[in-house]
């Protein structure tokens, strides 16, 4: 009986730390969220690892970094970020670009796309939508667009401000704004595809969006392993497909 006990004990013990170690939590850029779905499909057929995303702003995953979130791996909407938590000690292993993320505007209206960015000084444009660029990359881009255009000064009272990529596509989609900046990831996602029109934004006109991936030190305390293996994967064949059918440029 006292044996029986002691296995039992050992079981309420280790039950719980072997879950915890068989599964990785990812914070992710709003922009990558369709991404990740097929990519944590496809890894954890590969390995047998399950993975949790967590999505947001780049900026307000960095924060919740910073405070202490229990997240694995971060993919950000740039550099910027994971090289600051790199300096501030987060990681132990510096990070690299994971793809390059291409900016586009698109609209459930029917306005006249042909006219390329100028279609947002159409009478019918009152609203649009992008990310808060003091948190989401992509919102910062879009801005560098419009001041490249020298539309910005003209333009900056109609826009509309989502705190991350996500809540700028709610915006877009349900026709709460005109037009909107996104990235081209999104309106390639399955549910997305058949929504709305869209153009690509010129590259020439924004810095290039270079997203990257880094591991943080909570990975390194608790699932180095299996962190390292999903870290791994993302420059694969496999992940590189996945990336390419969502419309990224590959580093």
């Amino acid at each position: 009986m006292k044996k029986i006990i002691l296995i039992l004990l050992a079981l309420i013990w280790v039950s719980p730390i072997a879950s915890h170690a068989s599964g990785i939590t990812i914070a992710g850029a709003a922009n990558v969220q369709f991404t990740l779905e097929d990519l944590k499909a496809e890894f954890t057929k590969e390995t047998g690892i399950e993975v949790k995303t967590v999505i947001g702003s780049s900026g307000k995953l960095t924060s919740q970094i910073e405070n202490g979130a229990p997240f694995d791996i971060f993919l950000s909407a740039d550099m910027k970020y994971p090289k600051t938590l790199y300096s501030e000690g987060f990681s132990l292993r510096s990070p690299q670009v994971y793809a390059n993320g291409v900016l586009i505007l698109w609209t459930m209206k029917n306005l006249d796309l042909s006219k390329g960015i100028n279609v947002l000084t159409d009478a019918g444009v009152q609203k649009i939508a992008i990310a808060n660029p003091d948190l989401a990359p992509y919102g910062r881009q879009a801005v560098n667009a419009l001041k490249f255009y020298r539309l910005y000064d003209s333009l900056q009272k109609e826009l509309v401000l989502g705190e991350s990529i996500s809540q700028a596509n709610q915006f877009i989609s349900t026709g709460a704004a005109d037009i909107g900046f996104t990235a081209k990831s999104v309106v390639l996602a399955p549910n997305m595809q058949d929504k709305g029109k869209w153009i690509e934004v010129d590259p020439q006109s924004y810095k290039a969006i270079a997203q990257g991936v880094i591991v943080l030190r909570y990975a390194d305390q608790n699932h180095a392993k299996e962190a390292h293996e999903f870290y791994d994967f993302l420059f694969s064949a496999a992940a590189q497909d996945i990336f390419k059918k969502y419309g990224y440029h590959l580093p």
